[in-house]
């Protein structure tokens, strides 16, 4: 489990292809990695992936094919920047929301407007995730906790303050690029229970 909130900014290295799937090489040099130890869950994007290769300045993971089709991690390109966060322990402190990492489809930017000092961006989800978002819920977008605004069908907003900017990768980020997107767990098991 994550929290949403963004601890460092990564870097791919290396994008090794591997009989289908990929070993993804990230260099994460303020990111305590003397913390980290193999088989630990890193938020890489949103996406949790597990540490399968570590040392002083990067460590790796293997991606699945089903994480590459289902997340924005098969179109990564070497030098791409990568949100990270490591795994929540039980005693920390919760300062986002609770976030699985399993990403629940690919969104796009819509729209980045100033408003203020902040920003307000839109963002289109897939139609089958869209039902699970709602005004004042949560979100994680690329890994990062974020409160929903508005939503109108597909489409949402969120305001971003100029410090989650510039500590996260929406620094780099443009209108028609493709997030990750993860809806509030809640909601999932909500539907779930009703169905029932």
């Amino acid at each position: 489990m994550f929290s949403g909130i963004v601890q460092s900014i990564g870097s791919v290295a290396q994008i090794e292809r591997r009989d289908g799937d990929v070993r993804l090489t990230i260099v994460a040099r303020d990111f305590a990695l003397d913390e980290v130890k193999l088989g630990d869950s890193i938020a890489v994007a949103g996406v949790c992936l597990t540490v399968v290769e570590i040392d002083a300045a990067q460590f790796a993971f293997d991606v699945s094919v089903e994480t590459l089709n289902r997340t924005t991690l098969g179109a990564l390109r070497p030098g791409a920047g990568v949100n990270l966060e490591k795994a929540l322990r039980l005693a920390d402190r919760l300062d986002g929301h609770l976030v699985s990492g399993h990403v629940d489809g690919v969104g796009r930017v819509v729209a980045i407007e100033s408003e203020a000092r902040s920003q307000r961006w839109t963002f289109e989800a897939p139609p089958a995730l869209a039902k699970y978002i709602a005004t004042k819920g949560s979100i994680a977008i690329d890994g990062t906790s974020l409160t929903v605004n508005e939503v109108d069908g597909a489409r949402f907003g969120v305001n971003l303050i100029p410090h989650t900017i510039a500590v996260t990768t929406f620094q780099d980020r443009r209108v028609g690029d493709a997030v990750n997107l993860e809806a509030d767990m809640i909601a999932r098991y909500v539907e779930r229970l009703l169905r029932g």
